[in-house]
């Protein structure tokens, strides 16, 4: 799996999920940091990186334009640093691989997780 780390998140997580196996660019490294965020999701999916984000915009992309792809990982807490998540966001990467590699909306926060399958259904 390959996943598009956004600019809300810390460059950190990059060398988090590498370490873990799996392939990580943070934007930054490929693209316009003020690009907006239709510009980030079409590169994902040009590219088949799965985008893990801290913005709730690229969900209701998603909502809005039934898209199946690119899959999306939002974190929905106030600490989003590798310290805090990395074991519980590689805990859902490990168990739901095959489902965000199909296409999915997954949200995670530290209470519970929501996975839906894409495309979303208004």
């Amino acid at each position: 799996m390959k996943i598009l780390v956004d600019m809300n998140l810390p460059p950190d997580w990059v060398r988090v999920l590498k370490g873990r196996g799996w392939e990580a660019v943070h934007w930054s490294e490929v693209g316009d940091g003020r690009a907006p965020d239709s510009v980030v999701m079409d590169w994902a999916a040009k590219h088949g990186y799965v985008v893990f984000t801290h913005d709730l915009d690229f969900g209701s992309m998603l909502a809005a334009t039934q898209a199946r792809g690119p899959s999306v990982i939002q974190v929905r807490t106030q600490d989003v640093l590798p310290g805090r998540l990395e074991r519980l966001l590689t805990g859902v990467l490990d168990a739901h691989q095959a489902v965000i590699e199909a296409g999915a909306l997954v949200v995670i926060d530290e209470s519970r997780l929501r996975i839906r399958v894409l495309p979303l259904s208004r």
